[in-house]
């Protein structure tokens, strides 16, 4: 029988803890931006200039409501036509504020601990390829498959990156977790058929149903039970 993440009944001093009716999941599947690297600096930096060069009066508090699906659609929601041009100055003021990134602590060592225990590691996330790929390499962390809009399918909230980031690995969404920080993460998982934990450190808030959510990236490791951590691990 596939293995899959539920709730725990018993309290626990760390809050609620996940536990798996047979094997250990080993697929962990993450977002981007406001999961493993505080980018809203750039993002916002990245909309100022987007609104001097294009002569918008839309604040980046409505482009951040809708995070996490790919440009083209927060256009959409926005109500804002020739996407091209405003997405050629977007993602150059992006690469020119990038240095204003950071990683949230601990995130680098999480993902370490969670590649030692032999999980695969994959990321769907809504940014570009070409600039994602520097943020995921700060990283150090081998990631088995990055979905990106660059790629086929629809973005999120559809399921389809997460459904052919699990094709990639040759799993069963019932085998995997995603990890997201925006409403649109946890609907593209739902869709996905795929547990679902919201990253509270991150920019959204969760949808109902309520989501079991991690309150930092080290609670990451509490929350799935990953069994025994080696001498000298984080917990």
């Amino acid at each position: 029988m596939p293995s899959r993440l539920t709730r725990s009944s018993t309290p626990t001093s760390g809050g609620t803890r996940l536990h798996h009716d047979t094997e250990p999941l080993r697929v962990l599947l993450l977002d981007l931006d406001g999961v493993l690297v505080d980018t809203r600096p750039v993002m916002e930096s990245a909309w100022h200039q987007v609104r001097e060069a294009h002569g918008l009066d839309v604040p980046f508090e409505e482009y951040e409501r809708h995070l996490g699906r790919p440009f083209a659609d927060i256009m959409e929601q926005l109500g804002l036509a020739d996407v091209e041009p405003i997405h050629q100055t977007y993602s150059k003021a992006s690469t020119d504020a990038s240095h204003l990134a950071r990683q949230f602590d601990g995130v680098a060592e999480v993902l370490r601990a969670f590649a030692i225990a032999d999980w695969r590691l994959g990321i769907v996330t809504s940014k570009p390829l070409d600039r994602a790929t520097p943020l995921l390499a700060q990283l150090g962390v081998p990631f088995a498959t990055v979905r990106t809009p660059s790629g086929v399918g629809r973005g999120k909230p559809a399921p389809d990156p997460i459904l052919l980031a699990l094709i990639d690995l040759g799993a069963d969404p019932a085998d995997a977790l995603y990890v997201g920080d925006m409403a649109v993460d946890q609907e593209a998982a739902r869709r996905a058929g795929v547990s679902y934990v919201h990253a509270g450190w991150g920019y959204g808030t969760p949808s109902s149903p309520a989501p079991v959510v991690a309150e930092s990236p080290k609670d990451l490791l509490r929350l799935m039970d990953t069994g025994p951590f080696l001498e000298g691990s984080l917990l």
